[in-house]
């Protein structure tokens, strides 16, 4: 394999041989913006999944899917993005997807815990609390951290790193310390909605109630207590899809996909600038990818022009 290994480093620099799929795929889009030609670029990108193709088979690591796709003509597909009204139909399947444990699933320790919670959530006394109220008591989780990624465009590394310490909801804000901050040397500050911040806000008193959460600083966990991962999160947007009816059979759906989004739309209604704070770029040449007006937009434009 040092044979292989050296192919690799002579590609794309030497820096594979930890390489995640974020980062993977971070060094795919510097890639589309640089000078390279259309061979070295088809060539790099061959070169990192043969790589990953290797780590399935020996080591058995989830296979990498770009989210950039280079051919040989020298084109590249960029997976699909969520419409404006796919963000909202996703925000609110994000509400149904999940709720409170249920009532008889749960030791007597624990509903003394989850009483305590749904009494400060519906503002009664603890001794009011009856078996009915975890039927109406959704979960805040997925909808903090979908509502969050709506907004900010978190990478899936960012969802599997956020710690309680980066949420300001009283000035409604995500503050990403810069050793978090994938690819970036500064602390960023990042804007949120107010709904997000009252969400988050509402999953940070619940979480305090989740036995899972009391030696852990993450922000989110799974139900198996790990991080999210790149597929995990892949399955949570394709669940969403499913409960609104979003078709994803014939689109190249990934949680990039949120991101994609926010950058898009960000654009449209700010600036290149705007983008480049929310979605934490380091570079400027990364965000002008999102400087190209939809065709719709082109056509609306030439019919006003007459």
């Amino acid at each position: 394999m040092d044979m292989f290994y050296r192919w690799v480093w002579d590609e794309i620099g030497g820096y594979t041989s930890n390489v995640s799929h974020e980062h993977a795929d971070e060094w795919m889009r510097e890639l589309a913006l640089s000078d390279a030609s259309t061979a070295h670029k088809s060539n790099c990108q061959k070169s990192v999944q043969m790589l990953f193709k290797w780590r399935h088979h020996e080591k058995g690591e989830s296979k990498w899917d770009p989210e950039i796709k280079f051919s040989s003509d020298g084109s590249s597909s960029p997976r699909d993005y969520l419409t404006r009204e796919e963000r909202a139909a996703i925000r609110e399947a994000a509400l149904e997807y999940g709720s409170v444990p249920s009532y008889g699933n749960l030791t007597p320790e624990e509903r003394v815990r989850w009483k305590r919670y749904l009494a400060q959530r519906f503002e009664k006394p603890k001794s009011e609390i009856v078996p009915t109220d975890w039927d109406r008591a959704n979960a805040w989780k997925i909808p903090s951290l979908v509502w969050t990624s709506l907004d900010v465009g978190l990478r899936p590394v960012e969802v599997a790193s956020a710690e309680i310490a980066w949420v300001d909801t009283e000035n409604e804000l995500l503050r990403i310390p810069k050793e978090e901050s994938a690819k970036n040397t500064e602390n960023w500050l990042v804007s949120l909605r107010s709904q997000t911040a009252e969400a988050l806000e509402r999953w940070l008193s619940e979480r305090e109630a989740r036995e899972k959460y009391d030696e852990a600083d993450k922000l989110w966990l799974t139900r198996n207590s790990n991080p999210y991962s790149t597929s995990s999160l892949r399955y949570l947007l394709y669940r969403l899809c499913e409960i609104v009816g979003i078709d994803t059979e014939h689109r190249k759906m990934s949680w990039y996909s949120i991101r994609h989004s926010v950058g898009t739309y960000m654009t449209r209604e700010e600036d290149l600038a705007a983008t480049q704070a929310q979605l934490r770029h380091k570079s400027p040449r990364t965000t002008m990818k999102y400087d190209q007006a939809p065709v719709e937009d082109r056509r609306n434009a030439l019919d006003r022009m007459g």
